[in-house]
């Protein structure tokens, strides 16, 4: 289950990522819709991590792990377009 939930907060994150206009992994941003998809995906993961670990820490994991993912996108976008540099 735990893997699940991990999988589901970080589609999720990049689903969101993806779908902002200052994204810098894609040429183009994903469609507007694709932000209702990555909603449902963090509902369904923090549903999950409440399954798993109870109301309280289910809701607060899963939005650690939405944080990780939020952080981490940029990061990985500047290493990346640092790659196409060189």
């Amino acid at each position: 289950m735990v893997p699940a939930a991990l999988l589901l907060c970080f589609a999720s994150a990049l689903l969101f990522y993806l779908a902002s206009p200052r994204q810098r992994l894609r040429t183009r941003p994903l469609p507007a819709w694709m932000r209702l998809v990555a909603l449902a995906f963090a509902a369904s993961g923090a549903g999950v991590w409440i399954d798993v670990l109870g109301v309280g820490a289910g809701l607060f994991t899963a939005l650690t792990a939405l944080m990780l993912g939020w952080v981490g996108l940029p990061y990985a976008a500047w290493y990346a377009g640092r790659e196409e540099q060189r």
